[in-house]
């Protein structure tokens, strides 16, 4: 039997068995149940400054070949997102250079990409109005021309000026009448980035999503989707009732994505949500092969599939929520997708080894562990280098 360690809060450590892969089939033709999107992270170079504050320099190799593996699974990516430390590391220069890869990328696989849209290229803190319609224009039709899919993100500069709940209705109507594609709308919760708090004018969500809905409800066709990731399933469910038909919500919610996404199939709502989930960037082909059970008509596998992960991603996601994207970084290098485990900004510092050690813990309880034996080899050679030997 062979076995991988663990390490605990107290420094003690054990042994548990390493089980084999999921061994899970790639699609052979597109995905029909449900519309999934895997949120990217990026790889830097192992040799590159990679401590807080310097500018983003990619391994552009690696990062892009992360994509076409998702690809390969019949998932789309969203890039340039949260997961891709937008505003955690992610320069405007590098933002704008991944969006363009990207988007050249998903053209050669024939995948689906979408692609956050923001203000975060304006150095001052604090703009008026007119001037954060502005800087949404600029980057929505920077992505539009790149042919990628637009996801309005959160605004800290919006959230900073925004005095009521009309300032967000007027913000966002200026900005989708000149959208010339549809677009996702994004509502980032506190977790994810305590700097938007009361988004959409209100901090309780029943008010919020009311706004939300208004501004979907003035501006029929110009809106694809709603991804929202508060961490609260009751908000989403809520929200998804009222969203007009042809607007679809993509789950960003990384603790209970398994019945949201399951939805009617698994007794969870009258309907379903779609995703577009840093998560599944962890567990890609977990992700594909529960989606592939949908497809089936066997949501009781697609349960035993996925229902697992949610603890995994619980880990991951766990509080402060924001360091997330560190354990998407180490299941990527886990897995073998990235030659190390660094991260722009000096972020893969920002778990502990035991954190980190239940990850693998989870993830090789999960079946999430595409290749175990190097994720054991790597694992074991992170704890020596550490000073863990036994």
């Amino acid at each position: 039997m062979t076995t991988i360690r663990l390490l605990a809060a107290d420094g003690a450590t054990s042994e548990a068995e390493l089980n084999d892969s999921g061994a899970f089939a790639r699609p052979t033709a597109p995905l029909q149940s449900r519309v999934a999107y895997a949120a990217a992270h990026v790889v830097p170079k192992t040799h590159a400054d990679n401590t807080p504050g310097q500018p983003a320099d990619i391994d552009w190799d690696a990062t892009l070949a992360f994509r076409r593996n998702v690809y390969s699974w019949g998932l789309g990516v969203a890039d340039a997102m949260d997961t891709a430390q937008r505003n955690m590391g992610l320069d405007a220069a590098a933002t704008r250079e991944l969006i363009a890869r990207s988007a050249e990328v998903a053209r050669e696989e024939g995948g689906s990409v979408v692609v956050g849209v923001n203000t975060d290229h304006v150095d001052e803190e604090r703009i008026s109005l007119p001037q954060v319609v502005d800087a949404y224009v600029e980057q929505l039709h920077f992505t539009e021309e790149q042919g990628a899919g637009p996801v309005l993100m959160a605004s800290r500069h919006l959230a900073r000026v925004a005095e009521s709940a009309a300032d967000y209705r007027r913000v966002y109507d200026a900005v989708l009448a000149q959208a010339t594609t549809p677009v996702v709308l994004h509502w980032l919760g506190t977790a994810f980035d305590p700097q938007l708090e009361g988004y959409f004018g209100a901090r309780d969500w029943q008010s919020a999503s009311q706004t939300l809905l208004e501004i979907i409800g003035a501006n029929p066709g110009k809106i694809a989707g709603v991804k929202m990731s508060l961490l609260n399933a009751e908000s989403e469910i809520a929200v998804r009732e009222q969203l007009p038909e042809g607007v679809r919500m993509f789950t960003g919610d990384d603790f209970n994505y398994v019945g949201l996404i399951g939805g009617d199939s698994v007794g969870q709502g009258e309907s379903h949500s779609g995703a577009l989930l840093g998560a599944f960037a962890a567990i890609t082909p977990v992700a594909s092969a529960a989606i592939q059970a949908l497809d089936a008509a066997d949501p009781a596998r697609y349960l035993e599939i996925l229902a697992p992960t949610e603890e995994l991603s619980r880990q991951v996601f766990a509080a402060p929520t924001f360091y997330y994207k560190t354990g998407v970084a180490f299941l990527s290098w886990l897995n073998g997708h990235q030659p190390a485990f660094q991260m722009v900004g000096g972020l893969h510092s920002a778990r502990s080894l035991p954190h980190l050690s239940r990850i693998v813990e989870l993830a090789n309880a999960s079946l999430a562990l595409e290749d175990p034996e190097l994720a054991r080899e790597r694992w074991h050679g992170m704890l020596a280098l550490n000073g863990v030997t036994a």
